[in-house]
């Protein structure tokens, strides 16, 4: 799971931590499985910085932010020499090419170019916002479990 911008040694840190708080609100011991109760809070931090980001793309394409914001974002569509190509047929956004890995990648164009992307196209094609977090969570549990 990608984390933009964090290392993987803050977000460890940051989700044993969340263990133990979910150990101690629900009252479980230390070896019971805590996943299922994570996704109870939503509170699985790698999942969670994808939810978010996917929710802004969404709503960067449906106009519901300012609109410097959305001129980052390109769709593959727009775009004339690939209208042809089957992407161009899908709400695929364009990810910048990068020539700086670890610094390009953590840019908010690229990650969420990115994340857009991974999602499936039943979830990306949600007619509303509330529609799309609730596909986007369900597709969450259903690959965590």
């Amino acid at each position: 799971m990608l984390s933009y911008g964090l290392p993987e040694c803050l977000i460890s840190h940051l989700q044993s931590a969340q263990n133990a708080a979910v150990r101690l609100i629900y009252r479980s011991r230390r070896s019971d499985h805590v996943t299922p109760l994570l996704l109870d809070l939503h509170w699985c931090v790698a999942q969670r910085i994808q939810f978010k980001l996917a929710t802004f793309v969404y709503r960067c394409l449906n106009g519901t932010v300012p609109s410097y914001l959305v001129s980052e974002l390109q769709r593959v569509a727009d775009i004339g020499s690939r209208q042809r190509l089957r992407s161009g047929s899908t709400s695929a956004l364009l990810v910048p090419s990068t020539h700086r890995v670890t610094l390009g990648d953590r840019s908010i164009t690229v990650a969420a170019a990115c994340t857009w992307n991974n999602l499936s196209a039943h979830v990306r094609s949600a007619p509303s916002l509330i529609m799309f977090r609730h596909r986007n969570c369900l597709l969450e549990a259903l690959t965590d479990n």
